[in-house]
């Protein structure tokens, strides 16, 4: 495992309950957990603010049975991607 994964894992799944689009991350931490890898798959291979959105929506539509406003898996899919940049900068190698 590289170094920093869980930390990355862990960043990425406190954001994920904070956004809580079904509302059980109170009760179940790890309900999104399904999209950790996928997400950091992306956010590694350089996909850009759109490609992150696009995948949200997905999930939230297919995986979760949800009808999202249009803003919200794109106001999520900003904030993954200002997360990374600061996770990538922290890291000093500007990939984690």
């Amino acid at each position: 495992m590289r170094s920093g994964t869980d930390v990355t894992e862990n960043g990425l799944r406190h954001l994920l309950n904070e956004w809580d689009p079904i509302g059980v991350a109170d009760d179940v931490q790890d309900e999104y957990d399904c999209m950790l890898a996928p997400l950091l798959r992306r956010l590694r291979g350089g996909a850009e603010q759109t490609e992150i959105g696009d995948f949200l929506r997905q999930e939230l539509e297919d995986h979760f049975g949800l009808t999202p406003l249009p803003s919200e898996p794109e106001a999520m899919a900003a904030r993954l991607m200002s997360w990374w940049t600061a996770v990538g900068k922290a890291d000093g190698a500007g990939c984690v």
